[in-house]
């Protein structure tokens, strides 16, 4: 498991909200930062990224998978397909260690460098230190309240940062 970060991904009412939070943690006991920002809208603000794993993996990742988005026009899954093959056949990139969730207004996708893509059944998926927590708040959160699709991100992260040592409060969200 990737430590250092929690990233939530929520579907509801025609919407989809994906939320971070900032903290990044060297080794097991030092925080280095508090802010840092792990999601990231590509492709004409159409697809938001979040990331986990090591910062220079993920960053690599997603500038690799922005490339893969521009190169086929936008399609998200088509996209994915073509970077996991890169990312699994090259001998240095092999070696990064990340987790991606990528999100457009119709699709949802886990990406992972050993190959995996999957779109979960659910209309939520977390990832990272955090993520379990996130994800089953976000979930009892989906299916028995009226929040909003941003206040459900929000919320579940707050939740999974009262648990996880690796997840901190201060959150970045962004929708579709």
């Amino acid at each position: 498991m990737f430590k250092g970060t929690t990233i939530v991904a929520i579907r509801k009412d025609g919407k989809v909200s994906m939320a971070g939070d900032g903290q990044v943690t060297f080794g097991e006991n030092t925080i280095l930062k508090h802010g840092a920002k792990k999601i990231r809208r590509l492709y004409n603000n159409e697809v938001i990224v979040g990331f986990a794993g090591s910062v220079a993996d993920a960053l690599t990742l997603s500038e690799m998978f922005e490339e893969k988005l521009e190169q086929y026009g936008g399609n998200l899954k088509r996209a994915a397909v073509e970077l996991v093959k890169e990312w699994r056949n090259d001998k240095i990139l092999k070696k990064l260690e990340a987790l991606l969730i990528a999100v457009n207004k119709e699709v949802t996708l886990v990406i992972s460098g050993n190959g995996e893509i999957i779109e979960p059944d659910n209309d939520v998926i977390a990832i990272g230190s955090g993520g379990n927590y996130a994800m089953a708040a976000a979930l009892a959160l989906r299916y028995n309240t009226e929040l909003s699709v941003e206040e459900i991100a929000r919320k579940s992260l707050e939740i999974a940062s009262e648990i996880c040592v690796f997840t901190n409060n201060h959150i970045t969200v962004e929708s579709l």
